[in-house]
């Protein structure tokens, strides 16, 4: 199964990610609060619906459930970026990479740090630099 969160999905497995600790839903609440005014039960609500969706992993041992992430950052964003290539690009990397380096705001320090990323790739699959 491919992690495919949602954007509120998302803001909390940020959160989880951040903490790097079983966190209760009054915790993730709180954290929520800072940016967007958001109902603990809403919380509660989508907590509950990601621990059916297999997203978090909800400890019950004590009488203040706890969550964890079930995958880590990378592996969800590797699995939501290959959902987005697939459906917004027609699958295709470089249709994605063309339309980022179309963007004015990309620096020399940023084109510099993904040519050395294209090497790294090149070396790693035998293709050279």
């Amino acid at each position: 199964m491919d992690p495919n969160p949602t954007e509120g999905e998302l803001a909390i497995l940020r959160i989880l990610w951040a903490r790097q600790t079983p966190t209760t839903v009054r915790e993730v609440h709180e954290e929520l609060l800072r940016t967007k005014d958001t109902a603990y039960t809403t919380v509660l609500k989508m907590l509950t619906i990601m621990h059916e969706k297999k997203l978090v992993h909800r400890d019950e041992s004590e009488r203040s459930h706890r969550f964890v992430p079930v995958y880590s950052e990378p592996v969800v964003q590797s699995a939501m970026l290959k959902s987005f290539v697939r459906n917004a690009f027609a699958g295709s990397p470089l249709t994605l990479v063309q339309r980022a380096l179309d963007d004015e705001h990309t620096s020399d320090e940023e084109l510099t740090a993904i040519e050395k990323l294209i090497a790294e790739a090149k070396a790693r699959r035998g293709g050279g630099a």
